[in-house]
């Protein structure tokens, strides 16, 4: 009887330690986000499968699924990560599907993106870029010497000052 009841138990505890490791991988993922707190210093580059909120400073590079930019954080280093909502600082470059930037955020590097949302307010220094959208652009004006990011916007701009330059020039 004894030894019924200790392999059943030790049947059961394999299952419940899979099951409860396999909660725990979940919750990373999707559940609460590693956080950097506001008295937290960290120089070194930050890697995670799952989310990441700033509210300190960060010295280094940051790869996750997903990263929130506090108010009153201050990242310097290079972003990579699916999904990003700014509202402090960053100086480097940001790749992601998804940007979000509020109105207190501030930006001094690239912006390479898939989708991009700015609120009034937000300070950008830098190029942007869109991930899918270099190819079409580049085509569209592929007899224009312009820069892509902004080309409809550029090719309106210098066609009119090449009309008005004519004029000055005869």
């Amino acid at each position: 009887m004894f030894s019924k009841t200790k392999d059943s138990s030790s049947t059961s505890e394999p299952h419940t330690s899979s099951t409860s490791s396999e909660a725990k991988r979940g919750a990373t993922q999707s559940g609460v986000p590693s956080i950097i707190s506001a008295d937290l210093r960290i120089t070194g580059n930050l890697k995670s499968d799952g989310d990441i909120q700033v509210d300190g400073h960060i010295e280094g590079d940051i790869d996750s699924a997903t990263l929130t930019v506090g108010e009153g954080a201050h990242v310097k280093g290079h972003i990579s990560c699916e999904s990003v909502r700014i509202c402090g600082t960053i100086d480097g470059a940001v790749k992601a599907k998804s940007v979000v930037m509020a109105k207190t955020a501030r930006v001094i590097g690239d912006i390479i993106h898939d989708s991009l949302a700015i609120e009034a307010g937000a300070f950008i220094e830098g190029n942007i870029k869109r991930l899918e959208g270099v190819g079409r652009t580049s085509t569209v004006s592929s007899g224009s010497s312009s820069t892509t990011p902004s080309s409809s916007s550029s090719t309106a701009g210098g066609t009119a000052a090449a009309t008005a330059a004519k004029p000055l020039a005869s």
